[in-house]
């Protein structure tokens, strides 16, 4: 991006600069010109800050859509872009946004997070932590799901970077979000298209396809949302062990559903029953972050999948889940910890052959849970 757009962008965003500077600051929410709304530390809050018009608000977001060679206008309304630093943003127009020209800006963290970083946060155990290090490792299909803001990207950030050097990944998004450290990446971006200007669309479905032929060891979908899902889900059975996606899901059967019901949006004439034991089969391990009400975001379940039973119902077992043992009266932040769930995945044998040092008594619970839950009930 030139820096000509770069000033631009900056002189009409000048109304939230401070906004956008300030690191404790993780998202930007504008309902029109008048009232701007923030995140921080999980948590929303209105702020001061105001555009000086409706059409100044407008100008800006017209400068970045020019600045990514995409079009907002009346003939298209909604934009999808990111910004000069790495921000994602989404911006909605009137009429469809009664509350004037609508817009959310996902600032780009600097920090690359590890690990070590989500343990310390309290979002994972030290044993779940490893455990999704075998998993990567060992080429286990991962998908990280998730609702809006609950830290999926983040988490998808973590376990691409532990992806082995030997390896080649090819990441796949609508706006380029990921940002794997990793020795042999490839990224690819959507292009919407626009027929006035000749611009043939290139969806994430032509991407998955061309990174078929692009010798990937593994292959990142950066957000499952349409029929790419059976993409995705052939990629994984087809030999590129250790891919992931995230998708938009409340729990780990629901991904299973999501996914599903993804694949059979478009024009597949597969019949749904092998749709589901596709799914199946393809999806080994799911990572759920959830965003809870104190404003933490935390993993709260690292689930197994195997397959469908004979009901046509997904088999899903819980190997790490995080369970809430109280509440900080001085600070209303949950209190609580990620804990094993007395249950040894399916590929346990695959660590020990390959020697990797997790004894099994990693899976057993603590007798506080048990304790927990007969209180309880």
């Amino acid at each position: 991006m030139s820096g000509v757009f770069q000033d631009a962008i900056r002189s009409l965003l000048s109304p939230i600069a401070n906004l956008l500077d300030d690191p404790g600051i993780s998202e930007v929410m504008i309902n029109g010109p008048y009232e701007i709304f923030v995140e921080k530390k999980g948590l929303v809050y209105k702020v001061d800050n105001r555009f000086p018009s409706e059409d100044s608000l407008i100008s800006a977001m017209r400068a970045i859509a020019q600045s990514v060679h995409r079009v907002i206008d009346d003939d298209n309304p909604r934009l999808d872009a990111r910004l000069p630093d790495g921000s994602r943003i989404h911006v909605v127009l009137p009429p469809m946004a009664k509350n004037g020209t609508t817009v959310a800006i996902r600032k780009f963290s600097k920090e690359k997070l590890t690990l070590k970083d989500l343990i310390q946060f309290g979002s994972l155990s030290e044993a779940a932590a490893r455990f999704l290090d075998i998993c990567i490792y060992l080429g286990k299909n991962i998908v990280v799901s998730g609702g809006t803001g609950s830290g999926k990207t983040t988490m998808l950030n973590v376990l691409g970077s532990r992806i082995p050097k030997t390896q080649r990944l090819i990441i796949i998004e609508d706006a380029a979000e990921l940002q794997v450290k990793a020795e042999h990446v490839v990224n690819f971006e959507t292009r919407k298209g626009n027929p006035d200007a000749g611009i043939e669309e290139v969806s994430i479905r032509d991407l998955v396809i061309s990174a078929m032929r692009l010798r990937p060891d593994r292959i990142i979908v950066g957000e499952v949302r349409g029929d790419e899902a059976l993409d995705l889900i052939q990629v994984m059975n087809t030999g590129h062990d250790g891919s992931m996606g995230t998708v938009h899901a409340n729990n780990p059967i629901d991904a299973c559903t999501r996914l599903e019901t993804l694949c059979l949006m478009g024009e597949t004439k597969i019949p749904p029953d092998a749709i589901r034991k596709m799914v199946g089969s393809a999806m080994q391990v799911i990572v759920q972050c959830s965003r809870y009400h104190d404003g933490g975001r935390r993993t709260s379940h690292i689930s197994e999948i195997l397959g469908v039973d004979s009901k046509g119902n997904y088999i899903c077992r819980d190997i790490f889940k995080w369970v809430q043992t109280g509440k900080d009266p001085d600070t209303g932040k949950y209190l609580g910890e990620m804990v094993p769930c007395n249950y040894v995945p399916s590929f346990f044998e695959d660590i020990i052959v390959n020697k990797l040092p997790f004894p099994k008594s990693n899976f057993i619970a603590p007798d506080w849970v048990a304790d927990l839950k007969r209180k309880a009930s």
